[in-house]
């Protein structure tokens, strides 16, 4: 059962995130500037902030390789453990997250690597389990790229393998179709027996595993009505095919300013100093033909331009309140944010947007 201390199973009525802040350009592909660095003292300041701010959660991006374009987007990344365990160090009380590609990491190193920075943060620690979808970097590495359903196969076989080690106090063989292993142990145990697991599954098949397996799923998109359906249909499969509870959270750009104008301004500028190439190369790898001209095909690629995908809150901090409280009024449970200017918008968001988020009910 996963530990019950983690700010993710606290009671606010809507868990509230930073998403991407360990990768150059966060979620948005743009030359236009801002503050986002990659280096140790700012990724400190950046879980800091949201620290004291009462901030649930910080997800960082799983990426080994960039884009291209003129921003090589996500290209300048940390690691996700190991920047794990130095954020827990530096903070006291957010929920710290590691997220895996499971095919780069055997089951008995990540059970371990997942238990030792739990115990440093004290059994704050999530593992965002990721089935691994970028053809380019695993052409990086050894263990290649598996179709889809064979992906959530492996994946499953993973995390059962690390579900034991975690959970068994006597040695044990394995012997699956992807893992063969003798005497296997791992200790010590997590804090509280088993860290928050995220998945962001969402076909059919990416839907039962995280059903199956996730105490969290994230699930991007633009349409509120998709989110209700999705978080709908989910929890349904999780408690009636497992016996399982299971939260719903998304993602969202969000820029937030004073006056309304201001904040399009902002957004305007991200688009006009987009970095077409690297979502174009982006899209490619998901599979969508980014070559098409359509109005709808513009609208998605500044989609994934402004929030890799996500969808973008824009406007005075009273609008971005509204935006989140349709998010949870459609059954997300949690929003992830990103940002132009992490470290700064963060506190912008703390001094403005909470005590709106109290007011409403969103936040205690």
């Amino acid at each position: 059962m996963s530990q019950p201390t983690s700010p993710l199973f606290g009671d606010q009525p809507l868990k509230i995130g930073a998403f991407a802040p360990n990768a150059s350009g966060g979620i948005s592909m743009t030359e236009a500037p801002r503050s986002l660095r990659v280096t140790w003292e700012h990724q400190k300041k950046i879980a800091q902030n949201l620290d004291r701010w009462g901030f649930d959660v910080t997800v960082p991006i799983a990426r080994w390789k960039g884009f291209g374009g003129s921003t090589n987007f996500n290209g300048n990344a940390f690691e996700t453990f190991t920047w794990a365990a130095g954020i827990a160090e530096a903070t006291e009380n957010i929920a710290v997250v590691a997220t895996t590609h499971v095919a780069t990491i055997d089951p008995v190193v990540a059970a371990k690597m997942a238990a030792t920075v739990d115990h440093i943060s004290g059994g704050r620690f999530g593992l965002n389990v990721v089935m691994g979808w970028n053809s380019a970097e695993m052409a990086m590495m050894q263990c290649g790229l598996l179709e889809h359903e064979e992906r959530y196969a492996y994946g499953a076989e993973w995390m059962d393998f690390v579900d034991r080690l975690w959970a068994s106090d006597a040695p044990f063989d394995v012997d699956g179709k992807f893992f063969r292993a003798l005497g296997c142990e791992s200790e010590p145990k997590p804090v509280h027996g088993r860290p928050i697991v995220i998945n962001a599954g969402n076909s059919k098949t990416g839907l039962d595993y995280s059903a199956k397996y996730a105490d969290i799923n994230f699930f991007v998109s633009t349409d509120l009505e998709k989110m209700a359906a999705h978080s709908a249909a989910l929890k349904k499969a999780a408690r009636e095919e497992y016996g399982r509870d299971i939260q719903t959270m998304t993602a969202a750009l969000v820029v937030c300013r004073d006056t309304e104008a201001e904040a399009k301004r902002v957004h305007d500028e991200i688009l006009d100093k987009a970095d077409w190439t690297s979502a174009e190369n982006l899209m490619a790898i998901h599979g969508v033909d980014s070559n098409s001209w359509s109005e709808q095909m513009t609208k998605f690629k500044e989609r994934f331009i402004l929030a890799h995908g996500a969808t973008s809150l824009v406007g005075t901090p009273e609008q971005i309140v509204d935006g989140l409280q349709q998010m949870a009024a459609h059954g997300m449970e949690g929003v992830l944010m990103g940002f132009l200017n992490y470290a700064e918008e963060i506190d912008y968001v703390g001094e403005n947007v909470l005590p709106l988020m109290r007011e409403a009910g969103l936040r205690k």
